[in-house]
This record gives C-alpha cells, structure tokens and sequence, in this order.
C-alpha cells in the first residue's frame, strides 16, 4: 500500500500535504532559536545570494524555518523519496530542480547555477541522495565556483526528536520541543579554482556543516552523530590486524 501511495499522484500529494502540515505543527509548537542568522542576512544585505547548504539528515525543519521573502529552490533527486520531499516543500512555496550532487546530476547542477547568478536562493543536501551520510560531494564546490556564490552552512537539532534508522539518520522533530537552528560561517569557492582548490572547498563545507550540526546536538542535549566512514578509512580498518 506505502509502493503504490508513493508511486500515484493522489498518494504523493495526499502524504505530502500530511508531511507539510506535521512540520508546521512541529514548528509552530516548538521553541525554537536562531543562532548566527546574522550570517545570511549580511550577504543578502550585500547583495550577495548565498548557496544554502544542509545534511540530509537535517533537513525537516528547514523549510517551515527559512524567512520567504524571495524565490528559493531545492535540488532534489527524482527517486521515490525526492518526489515526495517536492510535494511537501511546495506547500511553502519552495520550487524543486530534480538533480543530484554526484556524478550524473550536470543538469540539475547547470540549472541551480542559473538560479542563484539570476539572485534567487538556491538550498541543497551536499550528501544526498544516497550518501554516505554527511559527506560533502564534489557538486556543492561546483555550484559555488560557477555561481560565484558563497556556500551557507545551516542544521538543526531538537531535544524532541527521533533518530530514524535510515541511511541519513534523519532526525524526524516531535511537536512542542526546544530546538536550535545554526548557520555557519559563509564559504567562498574561487572562481578559478582548480580540482585541488575544490577539494579542499568541499572539505571546508563538510568539515563547517559536521561542527554546526554537531554544535546543535550538544545545546540540545543529544548524542553526537558520526559521518559515514570514508571508503579509504573502511579499508584502513581491515587492513588492520
């Protein structure tokens, strides 16, 4: 019954406006606080549109949370799960580009650069779709370097929250908690970085979004969340007597 929801349009619409409506319980009847908002407001003072950047795992809140007063849109994957994340976002009025941040996401990618050099707020899940779990892919870095946007790290926790067991570990907000929403330091990405000079971007991105995330477990009193081992670090683990 979930399969055959999920794969019509009554299913995805039905379950998407159910999801739209539980955040908006969550976020209404939360208490939630702001820190280094200042961050994103000084760029848009500058006229500077930053590329927003969140784990998958954190995502849930970020659409009732973020102030529209500005076309925004989302990279999304076209799998089951992405079609469904479209439906429900849209009821904030946050417009989906089906694409990814791995090897073979070009378009979606070429369409999100387009997006923010036109001054429009572009939102992406660096580890998404598939992971590994927060783990930056090398498209974030892309985006930025040809967008000539600075790259906005942003997470959340809550005291009352849930820690499913997917790939992401996505922390699922319970209604009435106490949560907090961080934004970290922006990050440029030089316009004519080489491969070397975008690894290193896209480990500043990780590295920024692994510490704010981990900053707002701590404040909410959770248990941190490690990243996903690294293929490199798996096979130094069995290389180990």
């Amino acid at each position: 019954m979930k399969r055959w929801l999920l794969d019509s349009p009554f299913g995805l619409a039905l379950i998407g406006t159910i999801a739209a409506f539980y955040l908006r319980l969550v976020w209404f009847t939360g208490s939630w606080r702001w820190i280094g908002r200042e961050q994103g407001e000084a760029l848009l003072a500058q006229g500077r549109t930053p590329l927003l950047c969140f784990w998958h795992g954190r995502m849930l809140i970020m659409a009732p949370a973020w102030p529209l007063d500005r076309k925004i849109h989302m990279l999304i994957s076209a799998h089951r799960d992405g079609r469904l994340i479209a439906r429900a976002i849209a009821h904030f009025g946050i417009s989906t580009v089906v694409g990814s941040t791995s090897r073979g996401g070009a378009a979606g990618l070429r369409a999100m650069t387009s997006r923010l050099q036109a001054g429009e707020l572009v939102a992406i899940t660096p580890d998404g779709p598939r992971g590994p779990r927060m783990r930056a892919q090398i498209g974030v870095a892309s985006i930025a370097k040809l967008a000539a946007a600075p790259v906005l790290p942003v997470s959340f926790s809550t005291n009352r929250g849930v820690q499913l067991g997917s790939w992401d570990r996505m922390l699922l907000p319970l209604p009435f908690g106490r949560g907090v929403i961080i934004v970290g330091h922006p990050i440029a990405v030089p316009a004519d970085a080489d491969a070397s000079r975008l690894e290193q971007a896209r480990r500043e991105i990780e590295s920024a979004l692994n510490d704010i995330t981990d900053e707002a477990d701590r404040v909410c009193g959770r248990v941190k969340l490690e990243p996903s081992a690294t293929s490199t670090e798996r096979r130094g683990a069995l290389d180990r007597p």
